[in-house]
Formats: structure tokens, sequence, C-alpha cells
């Protein structure tokens, strides 16, 4: 059986006559039809190391240039949608590469800022003395445990929705009741107690729990078998309970929410982003522009949005090393990372006077109504997105 002669490879000299991917006529080192060079890096290292600088500086090059450009608001969305796109990362990669690198860098934040935090000191009690023990009358221990009360139901109005607080709340207020209720023995045995019950006990042994009957069953083979019984069904199910569960985790570690909540955060701005561009389309419906180039607007706005966060938790992540060893340095880049918070809606603004081009005073109104409705649907999305973290621990 004959086999038919494989061509013979070309030298590494040799500049072949038709492209090698797809086979157009060549009329210099790079098709035009698919742009391949026709350079073979297979064939010459001097090549294969050729091409691994100049595509990497290549991409650094746009990289640097876009990042540049990103600081003018407007500018990257008005030169893409004007034509000019090679010059420049694409929209969708900017927006991907910065958002992952932005949360990336804002878990480590999280991290170092929750490294000493104690959950039992989640509530806060002011300052209000919880030593009842100097307390010498009465009427001092009760003013002493009004006062804790009022902050504790002060501090439930103001974070009792944040998951994991009610119970630490619940926990403080059982807790000043008691030594509250322990004091005003120690001074007045005889003195009734404010739910109105006898005498107060200053050393009540409590209890141990008791556990709830086991029923037993038993097996065809005469041996029993011991079934606890089911508890009372949880508000909601399986999910209220696994709901309820990770509540009670997050007073043991909560950053486990945290990371649970910037996992998902990517998730929630890559569903706002096309959110953004329907409201540009339906504010600018008359100017005959395409979805997609809002579409555009909307991934340049927010990729810059994400760069200034991304330099605001770096600051962040650099302050403990300012502290140690350059304090002087400390309130220059809170003063940057203030500075970069506030400019980020007048960022917003300008980038869309630049790009859609109308007078100021239309300009001015779409933008709040477009801020408005955007507020709207960040809590739509953001508030499921949390509790399906909360779910998902």
């Amino acid at each position: 059986m004959s086999h038919a002669a494989l061509p013979p490879l070309p030298s590494d000299d040799a500049h072949p006559s038709t492209c090698e991917n797809c086979g157009t006529p060549l009329h210099g080192d790079f098709c035009h039809a698919c742009g391949q060079s026709t350079h073979s890096p297979v064939r010459n290292v001097a090549h294969a190391v050729e091409e691994v600088f100049e595509s990497f500086w290549h991409l650094d090059g746009r990289i640097f240039r876009t990042l540049r450009d990103l600081f003018v608001p407007g500018r990257i969305a008005e030169r893409y949608l004007g034509g000019q796109r090679v010059r420049y990362v694409a929209p969708m990669r900017l927006f991907v590469i910065l958002t992952l690198l932005t949360f990336f860098v804002a878990k480590f934040v999280v991290h170092d800022a929750m490294q000493d935090f104690d959950p039992g000191q989640m509530v806060r009690l002011g300052d209000v003395a919880l030593d009842f023990s100097q307390a010498q009358s009465v009427d001092d221990v009760r003013t002493m445990r009004d006062d804790a009360l009022a902050s504790i139901a002060e501090t439930r109005r103001t974070v009792g929705a944040l998951p994991g607080a009610t119970p630490q709340l619940d926990i403080a207020e059982a807790k000043v009741r008691a030594q509250a209720d322990t004091r005003i023995a120690e001074l007045a045995p005889n003195a009734a107690s404010p739910a109105g019950g006898g005498p107060i006990a200053a050393a009540a042994p409590v209890d141990p729990p008791v556990d709830p009957p086991v029923a037993t069953t038993s097996a065809p083979d005469g041996t029993d078998t011991r079934i606890a019984p089911r508890g009372p069904p949880a508000s909601g199910g399986t999910f209220g309970e696994r709901i309820e569960r990770n509540s009670k985790r997050l007073l043991d570690d909560p950053q486990v929410y945290a990371r649970a909540v910037l996992g998902v955060a990517p998730t929630a701005l890559f569903i706002l982003v096309p959110l953004f561009a329907v409201l540009l389309k339906l504010l600018y419906l008359f100017q005959g522009r395409l979805y997609l180039e809002h579409v555009v607007v909307g991934l340049y706005s927010h990729a810059a949005l994400m760069l200034g966060l991304l330099l605001v938790f770096s600051g962040a992540l650099a302050m403990p090393w300012l502290t140690a060893h350059a304090v002087w340095a400390t309130a220059i880049v809170g003063l940057l990372q203030t500075l970069l918070l506030w400019a980020m809606p007048v960022y917003l603004l300008l980038m869309q006077k630049r790009v859609y081009g109308q007078s100021w005073p239309w300009t001015l109104a779409k933008f709040a109504v477009i801020g408005m409705a955007y507020f709207a649907l960040f809590l739509s999305v953001a508030i499921p997105m949390a509790g399906y973290a909360l779910y998902a621990l």
C-alpha cells in the first residue's frame, strides 16, 4: 500500500506564497484575510521569542492606553463608538477584568477589617456602664438598666435588619436584665422583680434543659431503634431552616457572609449593566442609537467605577503598612480615597454629557432620572443576591 509523500518543510527563510491558515494568496508578511503572520514560531526560535514579547507588549500597551484614557470621562466610549476600536481593550473584556480584580482586592480588605472583629461586640451599648456592682441603690440599678435597654432598642431600630444582629441584640438584652436583677437582689433581697413576681434569688440554680422523649421502634430482627422526634418546623420550611442556621453561623464568623456577598457581587453587576443600557436607550430614544451602543457606554461606565473602587480598596489595603512605616501618608491616602468616591457620580455625569452631547439642563434631568431608576434596580438585584449569599453559606 503506497502512501502519499508529505510535502517537505520549508526552510527557516522560506516565504510561503499562500497563507498556511486559510490558503489566501499572500502579498506581504501578514495574510489580509485572517491576519496570520508568515513567520512560523515552530520553525525558528527567534520568531518564537519575538512572538511572545510582541504579544506581551502589544497587550500591555493597549491596557495602559485604555486605563489612561479611562480617567477622562467619555473619551474611550466616544472614540470606540466612533470607530477607533483597535487601540483600546474591548469594553466587555475591560469590565470583566476590572470587576474581578476589584472584588478580589476587596476580599483582602474585608478580611483585614474584620480580622480583629469580635462578633459579640457587634451590638454596642453606647456609653452606658454595665457594671451594676457600682450601683449603691435599687433606683440606681433600675436607671442603669433602663438606659441600657433604651440603647439596645435604638440599636435594634438601626441595625436589627442585618443578618445575625437580632440574636446578638436578644442576648445583650437578656444579659442586661439578668445583671440588673442580680444586683437588685443583692441590694434588697426582698425587692420585687420588675415583672411583678416575688423576691429575686441572687444565685438561683438553673435546671439543665430536658431532652425531648425519644421514641423507639422494633426492627424485624428484634432490636430497638431510637428515633429522635422532629422539632417544630421552622418558618419557611427547609429554606427557613437553612437561613436560620446560617444566621447563627454569622455569630461565630461574620467574615463568611462578607465573603459570600463579595462572591455574588460581580454577578449582580453583570445583571445591572444591560439594565443600565435599557435606561439609556429609553431616555435617549430619539437619538437613533442602537441598544448595543448603550451597552458599550454602560460597560465603560461600570469599568470606570470599578477602577475607582479598585484604587480605593488598594489604598485601604495599604493603610496598615503606611500606619507602621509612613504615618504622614495616611492622611493623603485617606483624602484621595474620599475624592475618588465623590468623583464617581461627577465622572458619570460628564461622561453622559460628552457621549450623548445634549444640553446641560437635559443632561442633568436625565442623569437624575437614570440615577434614581438605577438605584431602584440596584436594590432589586442586590437584596435578592444578599439573601442568596446568606442561603448559600
